[in-house]
């Protein structure tokens, strides 16, 4: 989440006037993130024909240039699907017309269900062991999912990124971040599974992107990431998102294996993806390491936005790289 486009009371309450939600009380943008602009909306008053005021909370999204609008048909439909499959997973909130979103001033916006819970920064091993749980169920209901969409940040998209950095743009972040990418980058292409099960994956299942009370996950958000894909891949992702300190200096055992046996336990993995995790792993971090990187020499002056390390993915992506490492994706009876 983040806010590049700045919206006044007036805008704000024009466009909530096109859904069935009250009037706008609150607005507050959202800084964290680096994809849309998003606001947390406070509403009162009156909606539909109900007796009870409807006051209450939303999270409004504009989307910037990292969302093609071509694409929301999959990410809101996913989305409801999913929150139809009793998933913790926000619903869109349809405007007056029946839209999942509608433009406002040239930019698509939509508005999206509210849902209780914080963000962990340093998670248990019992939130890691939940989180898995809930990723191997999104999976699972996803199957009958109608829609499917091509991973923007796959392999191809990591070359293209790094080409938009450079050799230069690399080594002005870091000195050690250009050798890194030079060796790990060939390897991981000539590599990449092609055989593996596939589904509708979150792929950006970070933990400010699951809200949790205690050790329940009552929220899964931001689908703006989500495509059709390698379903291990989403369980490397949510691993190197959750299984690391900030800085990807210092990897946590316990919260590895708890995530995984969350995972298996509703989802099992099979001995190739077993066998594959090592790789996807560090696919996973190539790739935030790359779109981190990108950010960094390319986000504008001003953005109301903060700028994420890629240092912390380049570590992740060396840890996994080390053959020695491998042995946290072994199959449970020999982990």
């Amino acid at each position: 989440m983040a806010v590049y486009t700045h919206l006044g009371a007036e805008e704000l309450a024009r466009l909530l006037a096109e859904f069935d939600v009250g009037t706008l009380r609150s607005a507050k943008g959202i800084a964290e993130g680096v994809s849309n602009s998003n606001w947390l909306i406070e509403t009162e008053g009156r909606a539909g024909n109900g007796p009870e005021p409807a006051g209450t909370h939303f999270i409004l999204t504009m989307y910037e240039q990292r969302t093609d609008v071509r694409d929301l048909p999959f990410f809101l439909g996913l989305m409801d699907h999913l929150s139809d499959h009793d998933c913790p997973v926000p619903a869109t909130i349809h405007d007056r017309a029946g839209n999942a979103y509608r433009l406002f001033d040239g930019k698509a916006v939509a508005l999206i269900e509210f849902l209780p819970g914080v963000s962990v920064s340093v998670p248990t091993p019992g939130q890691a062991r939940a989180v898995g749980a809930e990723l191997a169920r999104i999976h699972l209901a996803s199957a009958d999912f109608a829609l499917s969409r091509a991973n923007d940040f796959g392999p191809e998209g990591w070359q293209s990124l790094a080409d938009g950095c450079g050799h230069e743009g690399f080594l002005a972040i870091d000195p050690a971040l250009a050798p890194l990418v030079e060796r790990e980058l060939p390897a991981l292409l000539a590599a990449w599974p092609t055989e593996l099960p596939r589904s509708v994956i979150h792929a950006d299942l970070f933990p400010d992107h699951v809200l949790m009370l205690g050790e329940t996950v009552p929220g899964l958000i931001d689908f703006y990431f989500a495509c059709t894909d390698i379903t291990a891949y989403d369980v490397a992702v949510t691993h190197a998102a959750w299984c690391f300190d900030a800085e990807g200096r210092a990897f946590n055992p316990a919260l590895s294996a708890a995530l995984l046996e969350g995972y298996e336990a509703v989802r099992p993995l099979s001995d190739a993806e077993h066998a594959a995790l090592p790789l996807l792993a560090r696919g996973a971090a190539m790739r935030f390491a790359m779109t981190r990187a990108y950010d960094w020499l390319h986000t504008p002056a001003g953005a109301l936005v903060t700028r994420k390390d890629p240092m912390a993915f380049a570590r992740r992506l060396e840890f996994y790289a080390d053959p020695e490492n491998s042995a946290i994706f072994a199959k449970p009876a020999a982990r």
